[in-house]
């Protein structure tokens, strides 16, 4: 490895110390709490470690069932299965030659007729049957380096799979938790339809009495037409939504109707979230390991340009049998062999192999500014969704509080127009209050449900789990 090669990873690794010593976000212990569904306080636990199977805190044998049947089934997880299996087997093929000689045996028998001037040409046969054996001497580490860079490659499939094992979990977790705040918003939606439509029905037979007038009738209806509007598109996107998660099971959508579906109310807040220290993120993301083995790789290439500048030296031999009959072939007097020795030492090539080298020498600068990226972004994700963990828990707090204050004000204005002494405008504006309050609270259950799933994906998910995930 050249001075400049261990010059950048020494660099890297003292940046990554850096950084290790830096806090990813705020970590303020506990989140706040309020009496709202899913308003239970979060408590951030740095001595405990992540699940492997961390989906298992929502507390859904549901969400469990079909995560199990996507991890056997789901397309992309198998793609990334075989092409680790691709990259081992290509690496076996490899390490099982580098430090033994190449032999081969070979049999022949061929009939010929040499060439004559003026006279008749002669027709004989020849017959030979030998072992060659070849070897390579690996004196500037040339084949090391390259069985280096094959191995770094296979680290490389490996930490893609496990991303992507991580990908399709946490989008699983994510889709599932989508799905149910939607059908809690349907819920919402078909709860006020219903009570407008009963409004609206006591507005009509009022009217005919002569109670109200037709506009308050009229804008009631109106209130209750913008509410069934706004029923389609969560509707729509409900059916996305899960024809997104039959994909990601590796089902076909018509296959949905063998999935149950998913409430907000079956899924718990987890409580105690295990929080890796800083120090262990660099260890456990799989795009930062994948970042690391790319880095290995072009460094191994490094070391392949160099040592193409320097001399091969190649031994070779062979021994057999080589007769003009057949029947001659295993006599004593038909034995042949030879053995030989030869060197390549590159003299001019136009400069192609120096500038192949200062060519890796940039690969591997590229490597290392990419792998320092990945760790910033891990490091930023982290912070985000502590973050968010944080903020989310004051803004459930807020919503339920405005929840609860819209149907104070909606119950207060329903017995204030029965009672003659309120304003028919009031009644609907407090109608569409509520309506948007309760919406804004289901969507602010769902984002804590989601936000915690993203920092078990930001943080690695489980990556410590003996379990090898080529082999699920």
């Amino acid at each position: 490895m050249s001075a400049r090669v261990r010059s950048v990873m020494i660099c890297n690794f003292l940046s990554l110390l850096v950084l290790c010593g830096c806090a990813t976000g705020p970590l303020s212990g506990k989140t706040v709490a309020t009496d709202a569904s899913g308003g239970v306080a979060q408590k951030l636990n740095l001595e405990k470690n992540i699940s492997a199977q961390w989906w298992t805190l929502f507390k859904s044998d549901e969400l469990d069932r079909i995560i199990r049947d996507a991890l056997s089934q789901n397309p992309n997880l198998a793609a990334a299965q075989a092409t680790l299996r691709e990259a081992q087997e290509n690496y076996n093929a490899r390490s099982g030659s580098e430090y033994f000689p190449d032999v081969s045996a070979g049999l022949s028998s061929s009939r010929m007729k040499s060439s004559s001037t003026g006279n008749e040409g002669s027709v004989f046969g020849l017959h030979h049957a030998s072992v060659d054996v070849a070897y390579t001497f690996d004196i500037f580490g040339k084949g090391r380096r390259e069985l280096d860079g094959l191995r770094a490659l296979v680290d490389y499939q490996q930490e893609q799979c496990e991303a992507a094992y991580l990908a399709l979990t946490a989008n699983i977790v994510t889709t599932v938790i989508r799905e149910a705040s939607l059908r809690e918003q349907l819920a919402a939606f078909n709860d006020i339809v219903a009570s407008q439509e009963k409004r609206l029905s006591m507005l009509d037979k009022q009217m005919v009495l002569g109670g109200v007038a037709r506009p308050e009738v009229l804008a009631q209806r109106a209130q209750l037409e913008q509410t069934r509007a706004a029923i389609p598109p969560v509707e729509k996107e409900l059916s996305q939504v899960r024809h997104q998660l039959m994909v990601l099971t590796g089902k076909f959508p018509a296959d949905e109707a063998g999935v149950k579906s998913f409430s907000l109310a079956a899924l718990r807040l987890p409580e105690d979230l295990p929080v890796t220290l800083p120090s262990d993120l660099v260890r456990q993301r799989p795009d930062i390991r994948a970042a690391e083995a790319l880095l290995k790789a072009a460094s191994a290439r490094v070391g392949v340009a160099t040592a193409n500048l320097y001399p091969q030296i190649t031994l070779s031999g062979s021994y057999g049998l080589e007769a003009g009959r057949m029947p001659d072939l295993f006599n004593a007097n038909s034995t042949v062999w030879n053995i030989g020795a030869g060197i390549v030492q590159p003299i001019f090539n136009g400069g192609r192999l120096r500038a192949q080298r200062r060519a890796s020498l940039a690969a591997f600068d590229a490597a290392s500014a990419q792998f320092r990226q990945v760790v910033l972004v891990a490091y930023a994700n982290v912070a985000d969704a502590l973050r968010a963990l944080e903020t989310d828990a004051r803004a459930l707090k807020v919503q339920a509080d405005a929840e609860a204050a819209a149907a104070a004000s909606l119950d207060m204005a329903q017995k204030q127009l029965a009672a003659g002494s309120v304003n028919y405008a009031l009644l609907l504006d407090a109608e569409r209050q509520y309506q948007q309050a309760r919406i804004a609270l289901v969507q602010a259950r769902a984002a804590r449900l989601s936000d915690t799933a993203a920092l078990f994906q930001a943080l690695g998910g489980g990556w410590w789990s003996p379990k090898d995930i080529s082999k699920e």
